[in-house]
Formats: C-alpha cells, sequence, structure tokens
C-alpha cells in the first residue's frame, strides 16, 4: 500500500455533517464535503492486509461480509492515497456502475468487515468513494462511455430502480439495445422518490439518467408495463424482458383505525416530499407541518420519515420500533467480519434530539390501535417483551404498558412484503415461498426470455445489493443471448 504505517499515525475521521439547526431549514445535503488532505490520510489507512474482507460479498448465517459489488478497494485507497483520482474512478468502474449513489446512502458492508475495524476503528471506505465520485463530476471528467459493438438484440428492462439501472447500464455497454419502462413520471424508482433529497440529491440521479441516455439507453416514462403497456408486447417485441419492478408492496398497519384519514404509508409520504419539493406535485394535506407525528418502524426508512417531518415543520416526533434496542457493541453471535448489528444513531434521530430535546425513539413498543373522528387524533401504544416460542422469537404484550399518543399524521415504515403480484399472475411465473420471483442460478425466470434481479427477486434488501443483482442479471442475459447458458 501507499503508506503502510498509515492505520497506525491516522485515526478515523468521519464524514462531517452540516449542524443541525442550518440542515433542517432546507433539504440540501446532510454533508460537507471533504477534503482532499482529509482523504488521502484516510485512504492511507487501509491496511495491506493480505486477505481482505472488504469487497468479499457474501452471506453467512444471514449476515453481510464485504460489499456485494466485489468493488477492488484496497486497490482504489491506494490510488487516492498517491492522488490518482481518476484512476482510482476507473478501478472503481470496473465493478461498481454508480458510485455516486451508494456513497450517498449504503450503509456500508465494506466497512463492516474492514480488517482494521476488528480491533480499532475502520478504514472511511464510503468516504473516500463519495470523494472519488463527487471529484470526477464536478470535474466534467464522467463522459459518456459509446458501447464498442451493437449485437441487434433489444431488451427490455421494466423498473428503473437500482437494479433496473444497472441491468440497463450494463446490457448497453455489452450491446444490445436497451429500453427502460418507468411507470412513474421519472426515471431512478426508489432513488429518485424514495430517498429524501438530503440523503441523495435528486440532481444526483437525473446527472446518471442523463449519461445513460446518452449512452444509448431509452427511458419511457409513465408507462405501467401490464397496465399501459401489455406485457404480451414486450415479449414478443424484444429478444429479452428483465423484470426489476422491486419489492413495494408496503406492510400496511393492520389495527383498528388504520383506515382513517392521516395514516399514511412511508413511501407515499416521502415520495409527495420530494415531488412538492421538484415541483412534480402540490398536494399540501400530506404534510407533517404543526402536527403531531407517529412513525411506525424504526429503519432508515422510519428516520428518512423522521428527518422529513423535521423539516416540514413537525410540532412533535415520536418513532416507534417494535423491537429492542440492538446492543452499543457486537454480541457473540455477530463476530467480525460480518456487519454489526449495534445501536446506531442516524441523522433524523440527531435532528429530532436538536429540535425536541429528546430521542424520539420508543422500543420494545407496538401500536394496538389508532383513534379519531374521521381524522385520526391519537394512537394506543403498548410494551412488548420478547419470548422464544415454538422456536422463534416472539413479541409478547406487557399488559398494564399502555399509552395514548397525541397524533395528527401516522406514518407507517414497517418495510416490504415484496413485490407487487400484476406482472407475475399475467406472465404466470413461479414465486418461492416469501412471494419472490423464483429463478434459476443464471436470473432467468420460470418463463424463456424473462428474467428477474433486484428486490423482486431476492426480497427487500439495499442499493448495493440491487446494483450487484442488476449487473448479475445482465451478464446472464446477454450470455442466454449469446447463446451461451453454462
Amino acid at each position: 500500500m501507499g503508506k503502510i504505517t498509515g492505520f497506525m499515525e491516522y485515526e478515523r475521521v468521519e464524514a462531517e455533517y452540516r449542524p443541525v439547526r442550518e440542515r433542517i431549514g432546507d433539504y440540501s445535503d446532510l454533508t460537507l464535503p471533504a477534503d482532499s488532505e482529509t482523504i488521502a490520510r484516510q485512504s492511507a489507512r487501509c491496511m495491506d492486509c493480505g486477505v481482505s474482507f472488504c469487497h468479499a460479498g457474501i452471506i453467512v448465517n444471514g449476515g453481510s461480509i464485504g460489499c456485494p459489488l466485489g468493488n477492488l478497494i484496497p486497490e482504489i485507497n491506494d490510488l487516492v492515497y498517491n492522488g490518482n483520482i481518476e484512476g482510482a474512478y476507473e478501478r472503481m468502474s470496473l465493478t461498481h456502475p454508480f458510485p455516486e449513489f451508494t456513497a450517498r446512502v449504503c450503509p456500508a458492508l465494506c466497512e463492516g468487515s474492514c480488517t482494521l475495524g476488528e480491533h480499532e476503528s475502520p478504514v472511511t471506505i464510503k468516504n473516500i468513494e463519495r470523494y472519488v465520485a463527487d471529484y470526477m463530476y464536478e470535474s466534467d471528467k464522467i463522459r459518456p462511455r459509446t458501447p464498442r459493438i451493437r449485437t441487434g438484440r433489444r431488451v427490455a428492462v421494466v423498473g428503473s430502480g437500482p437494479s433496473g439501472l444497472a441491468c440497463a447500464d450494463m446490457l448497453n455497454q455489452l450491446g444490445s439495445s436497451v429500453t427502460v419502462f418507468e411507470r412513474s413520471d421519472a426515471p431512478g424508482g426508489l432513488l429518485m422518490y424514495g430517498i429524501p433529497n438530503m440523503k441523495l440529491e435528486k440532481p444526483v440521479v437525473m446527472n446518471r439518467i442523463r449519461i445513460m441516455t446518452e449512452e444509448g439507453v431509452n427511458f419511457i416514462t409513465n408507462s405501467e408495463v401490464g397496465f399501459d403497456i401489455p406485457i404480451i408486447k414486450l415479449t414478443s417485441d424484444f429478444d429479452a424482458v428483465v423484470l426489476c419492478c422491486g419489492a413495494t408492496r408496503e406492510r400496511r398497519l393492520d389495527v383498528p383505525g388504520a383506515g382513517l384519514d392521516g395514516v399514511h404509508t412511508a413511501l407515499e409520504f416521502l415520495s409527495e416530499a420530494t415531488k412538492n419539493l421538484i415541483g412534480a406535485s402540490q398536494r399540501a394535506s400530506l404534510n407533517a407541518r404543526d402536527k403531531n407525528v407517529v412513525v411506525i418502524g424504526g429503519g432508515d426508512t422510519g428516520t428518512d420519515c423522521v428527518g422529513t417531518a423535521v423539516r416540514q415543520g413537525a410540532k412533535s416526533v415520536v418513532q416507534l420500533e417494535i423491537l429492542p434496542p440492538p446492543p452499543d457493541e457486537r454480541g457473540e453471535n455477530n463476530p467480525w467480519p460480518l456487519w454489526p448489528r449495534i445501536k446506531r444513531t442516524d441523522y433524523g434521530q440527531y435532528e429530532a434530539i436538536e429540535l425536541f430535546g429528546e430521542d424520539p425513539r420508543r422500543f420494545s413498543t407496538t401500536v394496538q390501535e389508532i383513534k379519531g373522528d374521521g381524522n385520526v387524533s391519537s394512537a394506543i401504544t403498548a410494551n412488548v417483551e420478547w419470548t422464544l416460542r415454538d422456536g422463534r422469537m416472539s413479541p409478547i404484550l406487557l399488559p398494564g404498558t399502555e399509552r395514548e399518543i397525541p397524533t395528527d399524521l401516522v406514518l407507517s415504515a414497517m418495510g416490504f412484503n415484496g413485490p407487487e403480484r400484476n406482472l407475475i399472475d399475467q406472465l404466470q411465473l413461479e414465486t418461492s415461498p416469501t412471494g419472490s420471483v423464483k429463478t434459476d442460478n443464471r436470473y432467468e425466470c420460470s418463463l424463456p426470455t424473462v428474467f428477474a434481479a433486484g428486490d423482486m427477486r431476492r426480497g427487500p434488501s439495499l442499493v448495493v445489493w440491487a446494483l450487484s443483482e442488476g449487473r448479475n442479471a445482465a451478464i446472464a442475459c446477454d450470455r442466454y443471448l449469446n447463446g451461451k447458458r453454462d
């Protein structure tokens, strides 16, 4: 490596966030730009560890080890330390189609498996990746790549989320003529309307769409396959179809009062907030201003709801999580190099703490009922205790812990149940017990010439896994079209 002793000389320096009181007044980027000297020193912390786990990209006992994309992280860090940012981006591009996305929204599985992190703080791989990607964009050094060949084959990609974009990008570079169908008014899927602008600025998404368009990818928006466009048209007009429709069936709140006005899913709320921000919608009713907000769900989406509600001027925000708080340090069943399942306080919680004086999270808490007369007015909650029953941990209600929380807006951020059924049923595709589309190890569905990738195939997951799935499905589809099925 460029600095053999760097990990002994330099401490980990996290990305610096804008002051809370400043950033909650807008939807601009949460973070401050890093300087080149800091990034060089952070790159120098990457060890000459021999066998590195940061790019393993494997699942062990349900836990992730390393980057699913297989990024060549030690090599990238070495190039950054030596000042070769363009070379680092080129090396990154061998495995990663869109580093500007993951550098903003990925939980950094790579850092959880960093060898240095076994005993000390891991390398700031995510921040280094962002510096490289932003440097290239700001220097106007990312140019459209013209495919070297055109095979004459046509492929339809349904869905323009991370897996669809990654699939389209790879297929296009392999020479196919690719058309991406998106039912929304803009490409990007959850990247566009599911992740708030302060985490992933929409110009970043649209800039990549622009580049892909210049490279030859055709995007058709406001067109839902199976409704606006018959699926038979795709299977007859294209040589192959790749389904990248995500797992967008949200888990709905199933308690008395869940149908009252003022109860919405997280995706409804976050999508509408972004549409209002960019001028694509004027639906003022779905807004947290001057409201007491209850967010149900403690994951990233729940945090995004908290951060968005704060920016909209919520009167109060409470975030409910049915699970108990994770430990502060790794447990015995979660050793390195697995991704550490520990308690983290994210940007939304920090903002609520600054604004309201306390952590909005209520762990081991569930909703029993939503009350109101037409419009929601309160939520009845109760504490739970997790107990082993029939071989699995289950929540048991604790009597006497009921509490009524005044609320004007309830946001359900409880995750997703899998893909929507329309296309699956029309194509009569085989599914897994969880409802995901069933494929073989070549991403082929039960119907010839139809492939599937991303959350639609593997279930709700991270953006980085969706990117990996999209690339792998594109390679498998290309081999199929070229008659290579081994």
